[in-house]
């Protein structure tokens, strides 16, 4: 794991010792048409934080030292080259248990993203998998190398601006459910620390000016509050970086900077978009908005709701799971 200004020893031992045990797990199953797992996220870019004296989240497990976990565990499980979709499904199936066991023992959640190699491919020009190309851990089967084989690198310049409006999707609809009633402190101190730094990311994205490793853009950036956020993310403490106002106006100058990359040359109006939007939603939605990709028109949506700080709305949920 790569070195860097939040770098946590603490971090590496507890994920190095995890990755034994779950690539134990993960073989004992001898899944057919697996042919490697890696973990991705920010743990596997070596770019994962730690709870000092375990933290707030119960762990069955005692891990190296008095520390916890404070990110999710992102795991991508690669099917065999031809296996199909079905069999990458069934393999996610297959490794829930897994899933749920080291949820368990580790504090954090544990998940399993099944790819195949077609996928991967497909979806070249995504953040999540740009991002997994620069860092990852090898845990069973095939390394990165040869289950990458085949995926192009694309330079940070070029992702699209659709997918700053992804990131910026993802964190608002969490912003929101910080104020649904019931959620614990940690819930909501970490949840606004990743709205406030997808804000920063996708104006950098927006921009053409993003960067492949945390401190990079925040040198990039230069602000205070994204340095706090980040330094929350890799030691959190009891208390959020920031108060929810303070995040929800970062957030929405993030989608105005966003917005006007997609205006310039990114969002198109389509009869393909259309068709495919009433395909899935069975609805026609906003007419002003018909005919973008789903993300802008989905953004466009939670902007207006994250502005008013109401909460997010169940329609907004199904349009997210069936085109995220």
């Amino acid at each position: 794991m790569a070195a860097h200004a939040w770098h946590s020893e603490e971090a590496d031992a507890l994920v190095e010792a995890a990755l034994r045990g779950i690539a134990e797990d993960v073989g004992g199953l001898g899944l057919r048409g697996l042919k490697g797992v890696v973990l991705g996220g920010g743990y596997g870019r070596g770019e994962g934080g730690v709870w000092e004296h375990g933290g707030p989240r119960k762990r069955s497990w005692g891990g190296a030292g008095d520390f916890g976990l404070s990110n999710d565990m992102d795991f991508f499980a690669v099917a065999e080259r031809g296996a199909g979709e079905r069999t990458a499904a069934a393999i996610g199936r297959a490794l829930e248990p897994v899933a749920a066991k080291w949820t368990a023992a580790l504090g954090v959640d544990v998940e399993f993203s099944p790819k195949t190699p077609e996928r991967l491919k497909h979806d070249e020009k995504r953040l999540m998998v740009q991002e997994l190309l620069r860092g990852h851990c090898d845990v069973w089967g095939a390394g990165g190398a040869e289950l990458f084989a085949g995926v192009e690198r694309r330079e940070a310049a070029a992702l699209p601006w659709s997918e700053a409006a992804r990131l910026l999707v993802n964190r608002g609809a969490v912003l929101l459910t910080v104020k649904e009633a019931g959620r614990d402190a940690e819930y909501v101190a970490r949840n606004i620390g990743k709205a406030v730094l997808a804000a920063g990311d996708a104006r950098l994205m927006a921009r053409g000016a993003y960067r492949w490793r945390a401190e990079e853009r925040a040198a990039a950036l230069g602000e205070e509050l994204y340095a706090r956020a980040l330094d929350w993310k890799f030691r959190p403490k009891p208390e959020p970086p920031c108060d929810w106002e303070e995040a929800q106006k970062a957030w929405l100058d993030a989608v105005a900077v966003v917005r006007a990359a997609g205006e310039a040359g990114g969002r198109e109006r389509t009869f393909r978009e259309a068709a495919r939007w009433v395909a899935r939603r069975r609805t026609l939605g906003h007419w002003r908005t018909l005919g973008w990709e789903p993300v802008a028109r989905i953004l466009e949506e939670l902007e207006d709701a994250v502005r008013k700080g109401d909460g997010l709305p169940e329609e907004m949920r199904k349009d997210w799971v069936v085109f995220n």
